[in-house]
């Protein structure tokens, strides 16, 4: 299994899909590295020789993408951010509810999880 940025990606996969498994990396950037790079895009990713892999890897790091660790936390901060100063889309975070807009009194059960039966008292 090939490792680019500390990630293994899928042997079987064309290359151009198993960038993908890089958080951070979608299709369209992946694409556009794979033609940066000039790998034929239908090869494989257990195909590509140490060479090609480390191509790769200095395309992301010359092109400054945030990938991996250095995303999710520039993520995590900027949601603590929205929470510490207590705005809207914070407050919305904070509680586990839906953040834009969308409509929650009959679903949003994504985001809000199990329903949880309230004020139901059994009479005897």
């Amino acid at each position: 299994m090939p490792r680019l940025l500390g990630v293994d990606i899928p042997n079987n996969k064309k290359i151009t899909y198993a960038l993908r498994y890089i958080y951070g990396i979608g299709l369209v950037r992946a694409q556009e590295i794979v033609a940066h790079s000039g790998i034929d895009p239908k090869r494989r990713a257990n195909d590509l020789s140490e060479e090609e892999l480390n191509k790769i890897a200095a395309i992301i790091t010359e092109k400054q993408f945030a990938v991996e660790g250095d995303l999710r936390r520039e993520v995590t901060s900027s949601l603590k951010r929205l929470q510490a100063i207590n705005c809207y889309r914070g407050i919305r975070h904070r509680r586990g509810l839906p953040v834009r807009g969308q409509r929650t009194q009959c679903n949003a059960r994504t985001r809000k999880g199990k329903p949880k039966t309230v004020g139901v008292v059994k009479k005897k």
